[in-house]
């Protein structure tokens, strides 16, 4: 049963369940003041990136000790670290949040061992913007010679004039904006009233300086790109792209981002390495254990439609996959893949069972990995 205080998976209709997440006051330690930019709209419940979140995290299970964490994380107003072995759902449980809040298409920023913090706030082309620079100078040559020309008259002693050519300016060039666009940590800060869902996937595999990075970014709710911040005098407000349009144009006051709701952070770990305590200290923590017969049964009538209580083959296709499961570790979805080549008709031959097992179901750990 849906407890009361559920938000996620709890009572009553999404846009209901998703006002009270908007109004529901914020602990006075994650209260933050960033003001809404009127001219901007996030994404909403529409569209193809809409329905890629939908499709994902609509079919997803959970049990009711997920929800109990999740629902603390989207009280607290804290990140969600979720672990557990490869294949278990801690990537779809992000979509599963989105989709059944109406929260709008996912942000989704996959680390690996190269990944920075500003990868993820945002990405800045200074090699486009300088060629862009040295360009504008070759298209207007009068300008540049009579800059060359004042450079002359003003060189001081001992500076031939012939020398070559100083550097292109690249503050004399375009504006900034065209060469800076929010990444999809970035544009979750956005100021909004409504919090964006963003998902951290397999931060475990992040440079050892990365976790430490993000705290002051989840503390503070905001970060400054330096970029902008030092144009601020001459250019105070710069519109910039986001993760999910590079033409959207979101304002930027004085180079910095400040949220308003912070947002649904979702970062999944399959448990390569440890963290330090002042990280974890930060997130609301969840670990995933492989489902078992019971939560299988809803995922594979969620996802495909099929009642495996009132149906034997598929029935027992399930307990080949926990049978399986004993000598090596399996994802959820080789399961799914299974169900649905029968459903197909595929591997149909009872001689073909055993070589249809070990294609579709082959161990992703252990002896015959």
């Amino acid at each position: 049963m849906a407890k009361d205080w559920w938000l996620y998976h709890g009572t009553g209709e999404a846009a209901v369940r998703r006002a009270r997440l908007e109004v529901g006051p914020p602990p006075p330690w994650r209260d933050f003041t960033g003001v809404p930019d009127p001219g901007y709209t996030p994404p909403g419940c529409e569209g193809p990136a809409w329905e890629r979140t939908w499709r994902r995290g609509e079919g997803y299970a959970p049990d009711e000790p997920e929800k109990d964490v999740v629902n603390t994380a989207l009280h607290l107003r804290r990140p969600l670290l979720i672990t557990g072995k490869p294949g278990v759902g801690k990537s779809t449980l992000a979509y599963s949040i989105a989709a059944d809040l109406d929260l709008g298409p996912v942000l989704h920023w996959p680390v690996t061992s190269r990944t920075v913090l500003r990868d993820g706030l945002y990405l800045y082309d200074a090699i486009g913007r300088l060629q862009e620079a040295g360009l504008e100078q070759l298209r207007t040559p009068g300008a540049a010679h009579g800059a060359a020309a004042h450079g002359a008259a003003t060189a001081p002693a001992g500076t031939l004039s012939g020398g070559p050519a100083a550097a292109p300016d690249p503050a004399a060039g375009p504006s900034i904006a065209r060469y800076l666009r929010l990444g999809p940590l970035g544009t979750a800060l956005l100021p909004q009233d409504r919090p964006r869902v963003l998902l951290v996937d397999e931060i475990d595999k992040s440079d050892i300086d990365l976790p430490g990075d993000l705290l002051t970014v989840f503390e503070d709710g905001g970060f400054v790109i330096p970029e902008l911040a030092r144009l601020a005098k001459e250019d105070p407000t710069v519109a910039i792209g986001t993760d999910d349009d590079a033409d959207a144009a979101v304002r930027i006051d004085e180079g910095r981002v400040q949220c308003r709701y912070f947002p649904i952070v979702v970062l999944t770990s399959n448990g390569e390495r440890d963290f330090p305590p002042a990280f974890l200290r930060r997130c609301v923590r969840l670990h995933l254990e492989p489902p078992k017969i019971d939560k299988l049964a809803r995922i594979v009538l969620g996802r495909l439609g099929v009642d495996i209580e009132h149906n034997t083959e598929y029935r027992e296709l399930v307990q080949s996959f926990l049978d399986r499961a004993e000598d090596g570790d399996l994802a959820t979805d080789q399961l799914l893949n299974a169900i649905q080549l029968r459903l197909a008709g595929a591997w149909s031959a009872p001689d073909e069972r055993e070589r249809f097992l070990a294609t579709v179901m082959h161990h992703l750990t252990g002896p015959s990995a």
